[in-house]
């Protein structure tokens, strides 16, 4: 028996640090991505998808988001299976309970609203442990696997959960922990063959049989390996399990980290962006450090309002960047300025010195003023 494990598709989410240009290509790259998962059943002959919580951002979602989730969703194969999480949880305001969803909710979708051992294909059951809301006060997986008896022979039970697993250091304000210890005895026990988990977006390897799969598509800078499903394989006879990563994503969110003391260094930060592929799906978090004149950081900052062009995004990360401004002489030589430019050039210079939190700003000023000037030599 072969299935697709995924999770933490989140639709409808606004990632508001992109542009208002980038935004929308995003959005529409975690709907083809949920496509490429109903092609991906198709080609490797998967039984179905399970979908392990946070379908959905939030439960306030504008009703085209629904809709166009479902006509991605009208063309697969398979049976889904959607596990409501703490984005999207069974609250008074559920998404699975709006009239947008009812409505077009398609034969072959099915939102697991309890923990009632649920049939997805003959012979193989899922047991979900849904969010009520958004802080619930107890291990939702223990809870719902507390009263499993063991799997009858030839048979295959999956349980799905959504949230952190005890070793992976959660929110210790948060009574939700998921348990670890327990999902192992589960296991052992045989009342269960494997365990899919949604909340972290980067696929993990809790134990051979206990897998995040992590989002589709990327969602933050922090993860280390997102855009990935599963492909999952249970022998019904054996139970013996092999888990394949494949990934979906289209979409890449990197951090560089790079020293800059020099225009060579400045020029090597230019080569090295230029050389990312897929720059319009690709978005760069710059942590700088280092001391430069006018003049380079002039140039640095015109290579980064160029990249700023073509990718989806490129920032600054001013929290971990340091970089100092030095007005050297030379780098004003030549440009002929005089009177009001030349006074402000003594001022901003003598403030560029200072160590204050005025220093600062007197640097970006004075690399504003070289460019301005240079502009009109």
């Amino acid at each position: 028996m072969r299935f697709i494990a995924t999770g933490d598709w989140q639709l409808g989410m606004t990632a508001h640090f992109l542009s208002a240009e980038a935004r929308p290509r995003y959005q529409r790259a975690r709907l083809d991505a949920i496509r490429r998962i109903g092609e991906l059943a198709a080609e490797r002959e998967a039984a179905f998808v399970l979908v392990c919580g946070d379908v959905f951002e939030s439960n306030q979602l504008d009703r085209a988001i629904v809709a166009r989730t479902f006509d991605v969703l009208n063309d697969f194969t398979v049976p889904v299976v959607l596990l409501p999480g703490n984005h999207d949880p069974l609250d008074a305001s559920s998404i699975y309970d709006s009239q947008a969803f009812v409505a077009r909710q398609p034969a072959e979708v099915t939102v697991l609203r309890d923990s009632t051992p649920f049939e997805v294909v003959p012979g193989v059951e899922i047991v979900g442990a849904p969010w009520f809301s958004k802080r619930p006060l107890s291990d939702l997986v223990a809870s719902a696997t507390a009263d499993l008896a063991e799997v009858a022979p030839g048979s295959v039970r999956i349980i799905a959960g959504h949230g952190a697993v005890s070793s992976l250091d959660p929110d210790r304000e948060s009574l939700a922990t998921i348990d670890e210890a327990n999902l192992r005895h589960i296991l052992d026990s045989g009342r269960a063959q494997f365990i899919a988990l949604g909340d972290r977006h980067a696929t993990y390897s809790v134990t051979d049989r206990i897998w995040y799969p992590g989002s589709p598509e990327v969602t933050s800078r922090r993860e280390d390996d997102p855009g990935n499903v599963l492909l999952v394989d249970i022998e019904s006879e054996s139970h013996v399990v092999s888990v394949e990563k494949i990934p979906v994503g289209q979409w890449t969110f990197t951090v560089i980290e790079a020293g800059v003391d020099s225009d060579d260094d400045v020029s090597a930060l230019e080569a090295r962006l230029a050389a990312i592929p897929d720059k319009d799906r690709t978005a760069v978090w710059l942590v700088l450090t280092g001391t430069l004149s006018t003049a380079a950081k002039a140039r640095l900052d015109e290579v980064l309002d160029h990249a700023g062009d073509l990718f989806a995004l490129v920032s600054l990360w001013e929290r971990h960047s340091d970089i100092a401004v030095v007005a050297a002489d030379e780098d004003f030589a030549g440009l002929g300025l005089s009177g009001y430019l030349q006074e402000s050039l003594d001022e901003l210079a003598d403030r560029a010195a200072g160590d204050d939190a005025s220093a600062s700003t007197a640097q970006d000023a004075l690399g504003l003023l070289y460019r301005f000037a240079r502009s009109g030599a």
